[in-house]
Parts: C-alpha cells; sequence; structure tokens
C-alpha cells in the first residue's frame, strides 16, 4: 500500500480542518529584453512577453487544484523591477508602467503583480529615481500592481537618502489613497537584503540574475503547524520543535509537488518554495496563535521572541529536508493586519511595536501591516525603516517594512482593507523625533563582518 490510512486522514485533516494550503504560484518573467528607447513600444514587449508565458497560468493552477485537491488561493506574476526596464525610454514617469501591468493582471485574472521595483542600496539612477516618484500616483490608479524598493544590503550599508525619500513616498502613497484609508502603503515594502526570487507579494520581483521565466511557490500551514504545536501540550520545547520540524516536512513536500508540476506542465524551469507560514485573518491560521499555544499568554508578552526564533527555525530545517530549491523569505511571517490573533495582540496591548521590531530579529521578514496614525511624520517613518534595515544588514538577513500610516486615523482606529490582507487597530508610535539623524542623508556603511572576500 502506498499510503497508511492514518497518512491518508493525516493530509485530509491538513487541508479540511487546518486550512493548509499552497499560498501562491508565483511566474517570474525577465522583462530585460523588453527594454527600448520607445516606452510605448516596450510597455507593448512587455505585455506580449507576459501574456505568452503566463497565459496559462490560472487555468493551470485551477485544473492542480482540481486533480490534486489543493487549495492554490493566489496565482501571480513577478517581473524585473521595472525602473531597470523602463530607464532607457528616457520617460519621466512610470505610471503608465504600472497602468499596462495592472492591464496585464487583469486580463490573465491573476490576484498581484510585482516588480514596480528598483534596488537601490548603494545610489539612485535617473530610471530608479523616477520610479520612486511615480509610485504614489501608479499605486492610487492600479488595483493588482505592488511595489517594492531595496534600500539596503549586508554587502552595501543601507542607503539613507532612500531610507528618507521612502518615508515620504509612504506618506504621499496614503494621501493618494486616503479613501481607502490608505491602501496603497499595502502594496509598497521597503527592503534590506531583499531576496531575487521571493514568490509572496507585496515584495516580489524577479531578480536580475534569474532566468527568463520560473516558476516559483509559497507554502503555507499555520493551521497545521498549530494543530501540531497542540499534541504536545505540555511537552519539553526539544520535543515539540522535533515535532514541528516534521510537520514542517509534511507541508514542504506538498508544496514541491505542487510547484513542480505547475512549472511542467506551463513549460518553464521550477524556481524555488518558500516555506513560509503566511497567515491570513481567519480564525486557526494564525502565526499569533502558534506563539500562545507554545506557553505564551498574549503574543508579544515575555518569551515570545524565544518562541518565534525557535519556530521559524524549525520550519526552515524542516523545509531544507523535503526539497533542494528552498528559497525566498523561508520562516514565518508576522503581518499585523494579515494575522487574527496579531489583531487581537494589538487590542488587548500585548504587543507594540517595539515588540514587533524585537521579532524581526528572528523571523522571516519585518514590520508587515503594521496601520499607524495618519500624521505621523515622514522621517519617523524614515527611522522605523532605519531602525529595520539595521536589523536585517548586521544580521545578514531580509527585513522589510510595510506601514500604512491612515489619513485621518489616530491610535486606537481601525483600518478595513478586506480580504486577505485584513484589517487592523491602528498602533501607537514613539513620538519623539529623529528628523535631524533622517535628514543627514548619505549611507550608513556596511558592517564589518560583511568582508569575507
Amino acid at each position: 500500500m502506498l499510503f497508511s490510512p492514518v497518512e491518508i486522514e493525516e493530509t485530509v485533516n491538513m487541508f479540511m480542518r487546518h486550512k493548509l494550503d499552497v499560498r501562491a504560484i508565483t511566474m517570474g518573467i525577465s522583462l530585460r529584453d523588453c527594454a527600448c528607447s520607445s516606452g510605448k513600444e516596450s510597455r507593448q514587449r512587455m505585455y506580449d512577453k507576459i501574456m505568452r508565458y503566463a497565459g496559462k497560468l490560472v487555468e493551470t493552477g485551477r485544473s492542480i487544484e482540481k486533480e490534486f485537491g489543493v487549495p492554490i488561493i493566489n496565482k501571480r506574476v513577478s517581473v524585473t523591477p521595472i525602473s531597470m526596464v523602463a530607464e532607457p525610454s528616457g520617460e519621466k514617469d512610470y505610471t503608465e508602467w504600472a497602468v499596462t501591468l495592472d492591464k496585464i493582471a487583469k486580463e490573465l485574472n491573476i490576484d498581484f503583480v510585482g516588480g514596480f521595483s528598483a534596488l537601490v542600496q548603494k545610489g539612485m539612477t535617473p530610471g530608479d529615481r523616477t520610479l520612486i516618484d511615480s509610485i504614489p500616483h501608479a499605486l492610487a490608479v492600479t488595483e493588482r500592481v505592488c511595489s517594492s524598493i531595496n534600500v539596503g544590503t549586508t554587502k552595501n550599508g543601507i542607503n539613507m537618502d532612500a531610507v528618507k525619500r521612502m518615508g515620504e513616498v509612504i506618506k504621499e502613497t496614503a494621501e493618494a489613497t486616503k479613501d481607502k484609508d490608505g491602501l496603497g502603503c499595502a502594496k509598497l515594502v521597503v527592503f534590506c537584503n531583499a531576496p531575487e526570487d521571493n514568490p509572496f507579494m507585496a515584495g516580489a520581483f524577479h531578480g536580475p540574475g534569474e532566468g527568463d521565466a520560473v516558476l516559483s511557490v509559497g507554502v503555507s500551514g499555520p493551521g497545521v503547524i498549530l494543530a501540531a504545536a497542540r499534541e504536545y501540550k505540555g511537552q519539553p520545547i526539544d520535543v515539540l520543535a522535533d515535532g514541528i520540524k516534521k510537520m514542517a516536512f509534511k507541508i514542504t513536500r506538498m508544496g514541491q509537488l505542487v510547484g513542480t508540476e505547475a512549472a511542467k506542465r506551463l513549460g518553464v524551469n521550477f524556481g524555488i518554495l518558500d516555506l513560509s507560514l503566511a497567515p491570513t485573518p481567519a480564525v486557526g491560521d494564525s502565526v499569533a496563535r502558534i506563539i500562545e499555544e507554545i506557553g505564551i499568554a498574549g503574543c508579544g508578552g515575555p518569551g515570545t521572541t524565544a518562541a518565534l526564533a525557535m519556530l521559524t527555525d524549525m520550519v526552515k530545517k524542516g523545509g531544507v529536508m523535503a526539497s533542494t530549491h528552498v528559497g525566498g523569505l523561508s520562516g514565518a511571517f508576522i503581518p499585523v493586519s494579515e494575522d487574527e490573533g496579531m489583531i487581537n495582540a494589538v487590542k488587548q496591548h500585548s504587543i507594540t511595536l517595539e515588540k514587533l521590531e524585537a521579532m524581526t530579529c528572528v523571523c522571516s521578514v519585518g514590520l508587515d501591516m503594521i496601520a499607524i496614525p495618519g500624521d505621523t511624520s515622514a522621517t519617523t517613518i524614515s527611522g522605523i525603516i532605519a531602525d529595520e534595515m539595521a536589523i536585517g544588514m548586521v544580521n545578514n538577513k531580509t527585513t522589510a517594512v510595510r506601514l500604512i500610516p491612515a489619513p485621518g486615523k489616530k491610535a486606537g482606529d481601525r483600518v478595513v482593507f478586506g480580504g486577505l490582507l485584513g484589517e487592523a487597530p491602528i498602533i501607537e508610535v514613539n513620538p519623539f523625533s529623529c528628523a535631524d539623524f533622517i535628514n543627514r542623508g548619505g549611507r550608513i556603511p556596511a558592517p564589518i563582518h560583511s568582508f569575507r572576500n
């Protein structure tokens, strides 16, 4: 017998009771051969190429869902950072590039397209500046386009001129989408050490080191890991850790199967499998609830960072044994608005912005989907970004910031985005100014341990 009755029942429970799913299949497509001196012609090339490669992405995803019985929540596309593709055109506004991407997403019926992006960790070209300046309007007039800016790396340090500008851009984007509680900011992320193969939005882009087209998969299973944690209630931490690791192995094997099959059917190479635990607003699909099940009375309380460190490490250890192509971010996400348990933690004051920052030292990403008062200054937002980038730079890990300064709202109010973006109570921000620090500009040098040649 290929599978035992116990194994079959366990798999069924993963999907039916514990909300296991493939969170996203993301096709990365290179647009480097689309660049030319005419913006109009370049956008047409971009349109034609994405339609050629991803024309059957949604259809293929749905057929695999039906045949394998595995839910695939999102079908997405990521592209070469648009600043690189659009720069030869000499255009002074890249909004039309975002509009074209949005049109493609709607025609293909994909959920999001990522790559309205720029890599500016050491400096900015004219094309990078144009893209960054275009973000507020571009995200206001599109629905499915996501933007990301990489402002630092361990090798290069942190571009503080870019950090300062991104604080301003986040404020401008919130104002441009104020009728939707600053929704545009939910599609904008600032990175340190951004991976070139991340399948998750809003930070996905197809890195310049990637091939012409690849299919990557983001797997998620907070509910399954929560169920595993419950099985080991009262057991020593190392016993619990081993149980989480074994469950992560099983989750990853499922994702590997879906990813390789999807890539085969679409005629592209399989890229990577990102085994991050990505929560949703649904009850039972929360990373915060896993931490509480481990033994923390309220997520954010003493012991939270240690519990999250163990959880993230065990997910990675289980995953790398199950797939030879683990990549992306791979660990645990802690977005506030997208995690029912995190939302509750903010409401009950067990978690603060400072505690979330501490947790990012050991999780996959960073300060994610956090609503802050609308009157928070641009320099304060830049200061928060700088702190998070420093954590990534010094620890040689990916960190990110996705903040939503909700126009006209204050701490304790609420923003509602709906769908996977969820809702969030607005969290209090430290009132002390960092304007003199941010206005210095320049670059924070790379840390001493970056010199490993």
